[in-house]
C-alpha cells in the first residue's frame, strides 16, 4: 500500500516503473511540495522550448507537460521507462529522445531551457554538456547532488569553489535554490541534493580566448594550496608575476579577476 501511494497516477502502475537501474543512478522524486517548487522556479523565467532530462517515472514531467504554449521534450536513456511514460501520458509519443543526454544535438533550433533531476552519477558532465550550448540555453534548472550544487554556485573564498564553479559562472549567473533531503527520493540516496538556476549572463565575459581562461583556471586549482605565482609560473613571465595579485591563492580570485589575467598570459 505504501508504494502505492507514493506512485499512484491515472492508470495502472506499470512494473516497469518500479525497475530502479542503479547503473543510471535512478532516484526517483517523490515529493510533490518539491516538485511544485521546481516547477514554480522554472516559471519564473519565459521560455517556448523546454527540455526534460531524465524524466524516468515523469514526477516532473506531469506538471511541465501542463504548462501552456510551451514546445516539450525530454531525453531517456532507459528503455522501460519510456515504455511507462509513453504509456502513462500519451502526449509523449513522440516527444521522447531515446538516448543519454551526453550524446544527443540541441533538440531545438531556437534558445531551450533545460530543466531536470538530473543523474548524479554523470552530474558534472551535464553542467560541461550545458556549457557546450551555453548560446542556446538561456536558463538551466535543476537537482544535483548537493556537493556538486554548491560546487556550481560558490563564489570566491568559498573551501568548495574552484574548477566548476569558474568554468559554468564565466557564462551564467548560478543560484542555489534548496536543499533535497533524501527522504525524498525513492529509493533515498545516499547523499543530499539541492537545486540550483543557471542564468546566462548578461555582460558577456572578456577573455583573451575561452581555450586561456579554462588553461589558466585549471592549473591554479591543480595546485590549489600553492600562491598563484607558483602554481602557474609557467604561463606568464617573471614580470608579470611580481604583480600582487600572484601573493593570492586560486580560491581568493573572482571569475573577473582570472578572465582579466587571461590577457597577460604568455602568447596573448
Amino acid at each position: 500500500m505504501f508504494v502505492l501511494i507514493l506512485f499512484m497516477v491515472n492508470t495502472v502502475i506499470s512494473p516497469l516503473y518500479m525497475q530502479l537501474k542503479k547503473s543510471l543512478g535512478q532516484h526517483f522524486l517523490k515529493d510533490e511540495s518539491i516538485i511544485q517548487r521546481i516547477v514554480d522556479e522554472l516559471n519564473k523565467d519565459p521560455f517556448t522550448n523546454l527540455l526534460e532530462v531524465g524524466p524516468g517515472g515523469g514526477a516532473l514531467t506531469k506538471k511541465l507537460i501542463q504548462v501552456p504554449g510551451v514546445h516539450f521534450k525530454a531525453v531517456e536513456l532507459d528503455d522501460d521507462k519510456i515504455v511507462y511514460l509513453k504509456h502513462t501520458y500519451p502526449v509523449l509519443q513522440d516527444k521522447i529522445i531515446a538516448k543519454s543526454f551526453l550524446d544527443i544535438e540541441p533538440p531545438f533550433d531556437e534558445p531551450f531551457t533545460v530543466i531536470g533531476n538530473f543523474p548524479y552519477n554523470i552530474s558534472t558532465q551535464i553542467l560541461f554538456k550545458i556549457l557546450d550550448w551555453k548560446d542556446q540555453v538561456p536558463v538551466a534548472i535543476g537537482m544535483f547532488q548537493k556537493e556538486v550544487a554548491e560546487r556550481a554556485a560558490s563564489k570566491e573564498g568559498s573551501k568548495v569553489y574552484g574548477v566548476l564553479s569558474l568554468l559554468v559562472q564565466a557564462f551564467y549567473e548560478v543560484e542555489y535554490l534548496f536543499d533535497v533531503g533524501n527522504q525524498c527520493f525513492n529509493p533515498p540516496p545516499k547523499v543530499q541534493s539541492g537545486v540550483i538556476r543557471l542564468r546566462r549572463r548578461k555582460d558577456v565575459l572578456k577573455v583573451s580566448s575561452d581555450k586561456a581562461f579554462t588553461m589558466l583556471v585549471k592549473t591554479a586549482f591543480n595546485q590549489r594550496r600553492k600562491t598563484l605565482r607558483n602554481a602557474v609560473k609557467g604561463l606568464f613571465t617573471p614580470e608579470i608575476l611580481q604583480d600582487a595579485i600572484f601573493n593570492k591563492r586560486a580560491e581568493a580570485l573572482s571569475v573577473d579577476d582570472f578572465a582579466a589575467l587571461t590577457f597577460k598570459m604568455n602568447g596573448q
